[in-house]
């Protein structure tokens, strides 16, 4: 037996198992005080009533012999991939239901993506970066460079002609980062890659999020995208389904024998989205869904609009909040991340993400998120006023 050797490149600790490991020691020391946590990017608001009714009324009918199902179709029930083709008609995207593939979640399909390319590939990423990217492919023993994400170029990097990559990462909006490639920008990264014959990646989770009507929410509003791109989505964050599970990924027929490819892997090692999820995600794409949710996702916009207000009131640089869930903070008085980490922690009792844990150039950052409740992100914010308002 021989181990895969390239798990020894990753990093000791993920990311967010460090930040909790802290918080857990600061809380047993300090059980007295209030912990406000806006670091992990988990929902707080329950599923939206369209969908638990689904949820009822599919476990009803799996509780009858007539309507009973065992295993259905790997890649998602029809019913499914035609509400998400509808969907994607309302952006004037049109998409064959074969090219939808229904799954547990975006960042599953991200990592499992990769069985379908050689480990000689080199993949790009921009820098900071969500880690699974980078781990799933350090983990493959991938040759990873990155794109030089900075406060100059608002932590959109465009494409460098001294690169050429053959696998292609692109988050907008970005996580950590919240910033949101506009249309002129995306269609460089989309030439750039049909011009080196490289795959893009788009993770599209958090496209919901998106309020400017001029900003893309799908690669494939860009001419050419078809051809070079697969997109991943997710319900997490859209309609709160991180507990929940379901996701879907788009492989268009102009990628070729990939479209074959990942159907041929999910009917190999995937045994589908469970039937009442399905029928779940299904109520997402009802109209009276879509209006449930979005007071949802309304409600995360109003406490990014409070973050990003307050950082304004302290005259703290950030970007994100405006497009994106996430708000991503230059650290006062050059801190550093960590060093940031434990100061909010040990002087307001504040939880975020060091940006430093996204990758270098993540070094002096900081992120927060809006998926607190409206209380608590009131009250951190207050917090913040009274520790840096001049």
């Amino acid at each position: 037996m021989k181990i895969n050797e390239n798990y020894y490149n990753l990093e000791q600790s993920y990311l967010f198992s460090t930040v909790a490991r802290k918080v857990n020691e600061f809380s047993k020391n300090n059980p007295d005080k209030k912990i406000i946590r806006l670091g992990i990017g988990d929902v707080t608001l329950p599923l939206c009533k369209a969908v638990v009714d689904a949820l009822h009324s599919a476990a009803d009918e799996m509780g009858n012999k007539e309507t009973f199902r065992g295993y259905g179709p790997e890649q998602g029930y029809d019913f499914l991939q035609n509400a998400v083709k509808k969907y994607y008609e309302n952006r004037n995207v049109e998409l064959d239901t074969d090219e939808i593939f229904i799954s547990d979640g975006a960042k599953s399909d991200l990592g499992n993506i990769l069985d379908l390319f050689s480990k000689d590939n080199t993949v790009l990423v921009p820098d900071p970066v969500y880690p699974v990217y980078v781990d799933t492919n350090v983990m493959a023993g991938r040759n990873v460079v990155y794109a030089n994400a900075n406060e100059s170029n608002g932590f959109l990097p465009l494409p460098d002609s001294n690169q050429k990559p053959d696998i292609i990462y692109i988050c907008s909006p970005n996580n950590p980062t919240g910033a949101v490639y506009n249309k002129e920008q995306l269609k460089k990264w989309v030439d750039y890659a049909l011009n080196v014959k490289a795959v893009i990646l788009f993770d599209a989770a958090y496209e919901c999020f998106i309020s400017d009507d001029t900003l893309p929410k799908s690669i494939y509003e860009i001419s050419g995208a078809k051809k070079c791109a697969i997109e991943f989505c997710s319900l997490s964050k859209t309609a709160g389904f991180t507990g929940t599970r379901c996701g879907y990924t788009v492989v268009p027929h102009e990628l070729g024998e990939l479209n074959k490819f990942w159907l041929r892997r999910q009917t190999t090692k995937f045994n589908g989205v469970p039937y009442i999820v399905q029928r779940a995600a299904q109520a997402v794409f009802s109209d009276e869904g879509q209006k449930e949710i979005k007071e949802n996702i309304n409600y995360y916009k109003e406490n990014a609009k409070l973050i990003s207000l307050t950082l304004d009131e302290c005259n703290i640089w950030h970007v994100g909040g405006k497009n994106s869930p996430y708000i991503w903070l230059k650290c006062p008085n050059n801190m550093k991340s960590w060093e940031f980490f434990d100061y909010l922690l040990e002087n307001i009792q504040v939880v975020g993400t060091p940006g430093s844990g996204f990758g270098k150039n993540g070094e002096g950052f900081f992120r927060l998120t809006s998926f607190g409740s409206r209380e608590n992100t009131k009250e951190a914010m207050e917090r913040f006023k009274k520790l840096f308002k001049v």
